[in-house]
């Protein structure tokens, strides 16, 4: 087991100095691994903060229930009753009074609604569901259609389910690119070890010639794709953190324009060290395939 561990640590200090030896290629390399997951990685954190923002947005989460004209306490009584077996999340009541009351309070409305024989507004039921899926919202606004003294039940489904084909599309669009960089990662990593191998062929022959095995001569090379991969993941986690902090005090500035307030979710440890993980067993499997392909003529 010692023997084995230091072979591990031997090629993976093998690795670190490659790395260190040529630091003008290794920052080029890291640059273009970075920049590489930087795009994918930044399309991730503004979906997921669009996510949150269609969640957040006015409306979105409210279904408005209206009742008939002609209905008394009791059949109000029997719809929160419903509500509250239901679960459906929060919701209010809205007296038509107090509808007819905010009516008149807006601009040149005053006037009209003095001029009214009668309260034409319904008592209405503001609900906020807590489970805002779209098709979660479409059941719950059939099922509550269908309560007596129900008049009409709003909900924008439209726009919510046109947010929500936007973020599919988003998301499609993220992975087919996440596929290209990912591909055009693995082809730096199987350049750069190829050419490493072409400058090594006296040391590899020698080595094969003494009893070296094929996982011993690998090793190393493995361990320079993993590592090039992580430290270009953790240079895209740093590049997509920098590029939120830029974007964090216009974003703020257009939400309180719309009076609503927003802050721009960054990445946490989580993310950074998937990003990172991604990096290294792409640049892993970039070694492993240019390894094989290089050493054939060893054999």
């Amino acid at each position: 087991m010692n023997a084995w561990f230091g072979h591990h640590r031997a090629a993976v200090g093998s690795a670190v100095r490659r790395l260190w030896s040529t630091p003008l290629n290794t920052l080029l390399s890291l640059l273009v691994i970075g920049i590489a997951l930087t795009l994918p990685g930044f399309g991730y954190v503004v979906l997921d903060n669009l996510r949150d923002l269609g969640r957040n947005a006015s409306g979105v989460q409210q279904i408005s229930l209206f009742m008939n004209l002609d209905v008394g306490k009791k059949d109000v009584g029997e719809i929160e009753g419903r509500l509250r077996a239901a679960a459906t999340g929060k919701w209010r009541f809205v007296p038509k009074e107090e509808a007819l009351k905010r009516m008149q309070k807006s601009e040149g409305m005053a006037e009209i609604v003095a001029s009214l024989p009668r309260n034409p507004l319904p008592d209405a039921f503001i609900v906020e569901p807590s489970n805002t899926e779209p098709e979660a919202l479409e059941i719950l606004r059939k099922e509550i259609a269908g309560w007596p003294k129900v008049a009409h039940v709003q909900l924008d489904s439209a726009w919510v389910k046109r947010f929500d084909a936007f973020l599919k599309l988003g998301k499609l669009a993220l992975s087919m690119l996440a596929g290209l960089f990912a591909a055009g990662l693995v082809a730096v990593t199987f350049n750069t070890i190829r050419l490493q191998v072409m400058a090594q062929t006296a040391e590899i022959e020698v080595a094969r010639m003494i009893g070296a095995t094929d996982s011993f001569i690998r090793r190393p090379f493995y361990y320079f794709g993993a590592l090039q991969g992580g430290l270009g993941g953790l240079l895209a986690a740093g590049l997509v953190l920098s590029g939120l902090r830029l974007l964090a005090a216009p974003v703020g500035d257009l939400a309180t324009l719309y009076g609503a307030s927003f802050s721009l979710h960054t990445p946490g440890v989580g993310e950074v060290a998937a990003l990172a993980g991604i990096g290294a067993l792409l640049g892993w499997l970039g070694a492993q395939l240019s390894v094989s392909l290089s050493l054939r003529k060893f054999d």
